[in-house]
C-alpha cells in the first residue's frame, strides 16, 4: 500500500507557524512506526522546509479587511483554484486546515464532496461572529481542534465533535537566548529599556498600526530625557510571511515616522516578548505570545472605517483581546480605532515600565492565562501530549485503514 498524502493548508503567520510544526510532528509520529507520507498544500516557508509541497503560497493569499480583499480578489481566486485542482488530482487521505476561515470552508466543501476527513484546526471566531457559519462545520468538518478552552463546549452544544488540544505557543519553551546574546545579534545596548512594537503581520494591518506605535515611541522618548528617554530603545519584529517589498515599506515607515529613535527590526518576536520590559501589540495571535511569555502589554488596533462601522454591528463579544477573552475580565487595556492614539499608549505602557503594583497585577494575570491554555491533564495526573503531538495523532488516526500499520498510532 502506498504512503498517505496528507494535505495541509495555513494562510497566515500564526497559522504557518503552526503548520510547520504539524509537519514534523507527523514525520516524527510516522517514523516512530517506520512509515513516511507526502505532505502538499498552501503555506509559508517554515512549511515548506519542514517538507510541505507547497502548491499556493500563503504570503499570496493573506490579506485583510473588505476593501483589501476585494482590491485582491482576481489573485486569490486564482490561487484557490490552484489548490482546488490539486486537490482534485491527488486526493489526499485526509486534509488539516488551519485558521484562515473565508479560504478554507471553500475547500472543506470540496475535500467532503471528495470522501476526504476533513480536521479543522484552530476554531475560526464564529462564537463572536458569523455564527450561522457553524452550519458548514457541521456539514464539512469531521473534527475541530481547538485551542481556547471555552471553544470546546461552544461546538459541542452544537452536534460538532470537537476538543480542546491546548493552546501550541504555550507548549513552547521559553525563547533560551540570553538578554546579552540578543542585544550583540540586533546592535541593542542591553543595559536600556527595551519596549516591543508588534504591528501585525500583514502589509494592511502594518500600514494601520505602526504610525502610531511609532509616534507613541517619540512621545515616551521625549518625554523625561534626564529619566526615561535615554534608556529607551524599540524592537519590531517582522513577520517571516513579509515579503521583502513589504519589509521594504516597514524600513520606510520607520525611517519616515520614526527619524531620530532607537529602533531596531528583529526576526524573533518571542525573543523580542521576552527581553522587552513592555511592548505595544496589535490585537491577533501576537497577544497570546505576549501572555503566554508574560509581558506586559498594550493592545491596539485599527482597520478601515468601513470594516470597522461593518464589525460592530456583527461583532458580539466584550472585550477584542484575546488574553482578556481568556480571563473573562479586562486584564490588558484595549486601545482600539478612535482610542489608538500616541497619547493613549503613553498613558497606558507607562505604569508597566517601573516596578510596582500595575505591573505585577498585570503579569499575575498573564501566568493565570498561561495555565488556562496548556493541555488538560489526564485522569491519573499527568500532561497530555503537547497540542500539536495531539492534532499529530488525531490526524493519523482519520487516515485509519490507509495507514499500512496493524496498531494505532500513539501520541
Amino acid at each position: 500500500m502506498s504512503e498517505p498524502t496528507i494535505f495541509i493548508s495555513a494562510g497566515e503567520a500564526s497559522g504557518e507557524h503552526y503548520g510547520a510544526l504539524l509537519v514534523e510532528a507527523l514525520k516524527q509520529q510516522l517514523g516512530a512506526i517506520g512509515q513516511t507520507a507526502t505532505f502538499f498544500g498552501m503555506g509559508g516557508m517554515r512549511m515548506r522546509q519542514a517538507g510541505l509541497e507547497r502548491i499556493v503560497r500563503s504570503e499570496d493569499m493573506s490579506v485583510m479587511g473588505i476593501t483589501e480583499v476585494v482590491r485582491h480578489l482576481p489573485r486569490i481566486y486564482r490561487e484557490f483554484r490552484r489548490l482546488k485542482a490539486a486537490i482534485r488530482a491527488r486526493r489526499p487521505s485526509v486534509a488539516v486546515l488551519i485558521d484562515f476561515p473565508d479560504i478554507h470552508f471553500r475547500l472543506a466543501r470540496q475535500l467532503h464532496q471528495l470522501g476526504v476527513p476533513v480536521i479543522f484546526f484552530v476554531s475560526p471566531q464564529l462564537w463572536a461572529w458569523k455564527k450561522q457559519r457553524i452550519k458548514l462545520v457541521q456539514k464539512y468538518v469531521d473534527k475541530m481542534l481547538v485551542i481556547f478552552p471555552f471553544e470546546e463546549s461552544f461546538y459541542r452544544e452544537r452536534g460538532v465533535e470537537a476538543e480542546f488540544v491546548g493552546h501550541p505557543l504555550a507548549d513552547l519553551p521559553q525563547p533560551s537566548i540570553s538578554r546579552e546574546q540578543f542585544a550583540r545579534d540586533n546592535h541593542l545596548d542591553a543595559s536600556k529599556c527595551w519596549i516591543g512594537l508588534l504591528p501585525g503581520s500583514r502589509a494592511k494591518e502594518i500600514r494601520d498600526n505602526l504610525p502610531e506605535m511609532l509616534a507613541a515611541a517619540r512621545m515616551l522618548t521625549l518625554r523625561d530625557l534626564r529619566v526615561l528617554g535615554p534608556q529607551l530603545e524599540f524592537v519590531l519584529p517582522l513577520a517571516p510571511t513579509l515579503r521583502a517589498s513589504h519589509r521594504q515599506m516597514v524600513l520606510g515607515m520607520v525611517r519616515m515616522h520614526g527619524e531620530g529613535l532607537a529602533v531596531s527590526l528583529v526576526e524573533d518576536a518571542r525573543a523580542a516578548l521576552l527581553h522587552a520590559r513592555a511592548s505595544i501589540v496589535a490585537s491577533g495571535t501576537a497577544t497570546v505570545e505576549a501572555a503566554l511569555i508574560g509581558n506586559p502589554f498594550v493592545v491596539v488596533y485599527r482597520v478601515s472605517p468601513i470594516t470597522y462601522a461593518i464589525a460592530k454591528q456583527v461583532v458580539k463579544v466584550p472585550f477584542v483581546a484575546m488574553a482578556n477573552l481568556i480571563a473573562g475580565k479586562l486584564v490588558v487595556p484595549e486601545l482600539i480605532q478612535d482610542t489608538f492614539t500616541a497619547p493613549n499608549i503613553v498613558r497606558e505602557i507607562e505604569p508597566l515600565l517601573p516596578d510596582g503594583s500595575a505591573r505585577e497585577s498585570m503579569m499575575k494575570e498573564l501566568a493565570r492565562i498561561r495555565a488556562l491554555l496548556l493541555p488538560r491533564r489526564e485522569q491519573n495526573g499527568k500532561d497530555q501530549a503537547s497540542a500539536i503531538s495531539r492534532v499529530a495523532t488525531v490526524t493519523l488516526a482519520q487516515v485509519g485503514a490507509r495507514l499500512p500499520v496493524a496498531e494505532p498510532v500513539k501520541s
